[in-house]
């Protein structure tokens, strides 16, 4: 079954008198579950696909349907609303907020949401990614991979249908590189999340159920890897 449903985007940058296809006309579509990969070089359209699915950048055309929803017809508080509730969002840096404590960082979506905090969850992810012992420490406090740890918590604490991360290794150590990848199959194998990553690591990319190649704003290449 399609969850994400991806038509014909097309999205410009105008700067000056020079206009940048960063994409052109693209079409995807993601099963429930799946593990996806999104590789090309710097500036082959990678991550603004990846902020079309989210509804963080507004194509110049197309649609994304996100589970039969399309997503550019919801007004800024209902897409915002989605972001929270059911796609979560990993960065390359971070994007965690200084003078939150980790714990706060992680329960954000849910006090934004002004929901409960779920405590339990909120356990369960701080033991997973051992920073049980860090939930008071602020994000300056931590290393640069626990950040990441402590970021993929925060995307996971709401259960999101579909998981979206640009680079999310792309500043680690191996070994780190490796723990967040890990966590990151834990939540599409044993909790059945559907994953898009963005890299540039083959090592990571390989790891996917299938790896789509972009260049120039369009998918070249669309293959199963498993």
């Amino acid at each position: 079954m399609s969850i994400l449903q991806v038509n014909n985007v097309r999205k410009v940058y105008k700067r000056a008198d020079v206009a940048d296809v960063a994409l052109d006309g693209v079409s995807l579509s993601v099963e429930e579950g799946e593990f996806l990969a999104v590789v090309g070089a710097s500036g082959s359209g990678k991550s603004t696909l990846l902020h079309s699915i989210a509804g963080i950048e507004i194509p110049d055309s197309g649609q994304v349907f996100l589970e039969g929803r399309n997503i550019f017809d919801l007004d800024g508080k209902e897409l915002a609303v989605l972001r929270r509730r059911n796609i979560g969002i990993v960065y390359q840096f971070f994007n965690l907020i200084p003078l939150l404590t980790i714990e706060e960082n992680i329960l954000l979506p849910q006090l934004l949401d002004r929901r409960m905090p779920n405590t339990e969850k909120l356990d369960t992810l701080l033991n997973l990614v051992e920073l049980d012992n860090k939930r008071k420490c602020f994000p300056k406090e931590l290393s640069g991979g626990q950040q990441q740890l402590a970021s993929i918590a925060r995307a996971l604490i709401n259960d999101p249908s579909i998981i979206l991360a640009d680079e999310p290794t792309g500043n680690l150590d191996s070994k780190m590189g490796q723990a967040v990848m890990d966590l990151f199959s834990a939540a599409n194998r044993q909790y059945g999340q559907t994953l898009i990553v963005v890299t540039h690591d083959e090592r990571i990319a390989l790891q996917a159920d299938r790896i789509v190649t972009m260049k120039d704003g369009r998918i070249i290449k669309d293959e199963r890897v498993r």
